[in-house]
């Protein structure tokens, strides 16, 4: 029987896409594994999610420098492109990388950084026997910008995050008025103080800022251009939620918006979809691959209240017939089928 090695170190940052990444495609893997044993690699803080019969393999930050031994696995599923947890010394065992993003391309850095990060990425692919993609633009950045030789480059979408029961703690932040809502770190290539301007053209409304402040100075300067367009009072960075007020601000919001420049795959677009409620996004890198004809888009971050209005509108007047669409488009992109996509992958690597 063959084991393999499951990637999920970077369950360590709870609350992010990475998490939940590894966290529902892990289970969903221990449900359709069948011939093969499945062992997780994972940050002995984060409490056991696989159930009683997936052995864990505890990770610390020692192992980037040296990993332990492995030798009885026949294949490690890196989750992360970016990972220092790779088996580099045991040829033997076989790896597949998952990429989910060539960001780092299209954020504010250096020549030199970015280089630095491909670099690092190409150190992972040429360790890798194949390689996943979790979107077609993801595909196109990976063979325009790196060399994958001859391993097989697959495309397998994420699926949708099932949404749990809405609930707002005591704690929780209840907006007063209808909100605009945007999930994700809070990070310059995430271009959230773009929606700004909407709440000028929108004085009854709110925004709701959800995520992790990954830059701190972008916080930061987000609330200063609320402040300077005097909106301050209704915009909310409101940092990480718990899947409950996750649940609560989707299902409650008029629109999730995300201006984004850098997305792989955008996992809020079918969150979002997955409860009928219209998302407008930018239209650069993935997004307009996932969000497809269901979603509306900003054609230019000068217009953004004429797309917004004109969106809302169509919306409206659709009415259930664009929010049932939205739902059954969501369903298509489910943990299960990515399961066994990524089982199918593991058995062409093992051979």
């Amino acid at each position: 029987m063959n084991q393999i090695m499951f990637d999920c170190e970077r369950m360590k940052y709870a609350n992010t896409g990475l998490y939940y990444f590894c966290l529902n495609l892990g289970r969903a893997l221990v449900k359709t594994i069948d011939q093969e044993k499945l062992s997780v690699f994972m940050p002995s803080h984060v409490p056991a999610t696989f159930g009683p019969t997936v052995v864990s393999l505890p990770q610390h930050s020692l192992q980037k420098f040296f990993m332990p031994s492995v030798s009885n696995y026949q294949l490690w599923h890196c989750t992360y492109q970016n990972s220092s947890y790779v088996p580099l010394r045991n040829r033997k065992i076989k790896v597949l990388l998952t990429i989910h993003d060539l960001n780092f391309l299209y954020e504010d850095k250096s020549d030199r950084r970015k280089a630095r990060c491909l670099k690092h990425l190409q150190e992972n692919i040429n360790r890798s026997n194949a390689i996943v993609c979790i979107s077609e633009f993801t595909r196109k950045d990976v063979l325009t910008y790196c060399d994958v030789g001859n391993r097989p480059v697959h495309v397998i979408y994420n699926g949708t995050n099932g949404l749990t029961t809405p609930i707002l703690e005591e704690k929780s932040y209840r907006p007063k008025v209808p909100f605009l809502f945007n999930i994700g770190v809070i990070s310059r290539k995430k271009n959230q103080h773009r929606i700004l301007p909407l709440l000028q053209s929108n004085p009854s409304m709110e925004l709701v800022l959800a995520g992790r402040h990954e830059d701190k100075t972008y916080a930061n300067f987000i609330r200063q251009q609320a402040s300077k367009l005097n909106v301050d009072d209704r915009t909310h960075l409101i940092n990480e939620v718990t899947e409950g007020e996750k649940s609560w601000y989707y299902h409650n919001c008029q629109a999730l918006v995300m201006p984004s420049m850098a997305e792989g795959f955008g996992l809020p677009i079918t969150e979002a979809m997955s409860v009928g409620k219209p998302v407008f996004l930018s239209k650069h890198t993935a997004m307009t691959e996932i969000g497809k004809d269901l979603a509306f888009y900003f054609q230019d971050f000068n217009n953004m209240h004429s797309d917004f209005k004109a969106g809302m509108s169509h919306y409206n007047k659709a009415g259930s017939r664009i929010q049932e669409a939205m739902k059954a488009y969501s369903a298509t992109f489910n943990w299960e089928d990515t399961a066994r996509r990524y089982l199918a992958v593991y058995r062409s690597i093992l051979g």
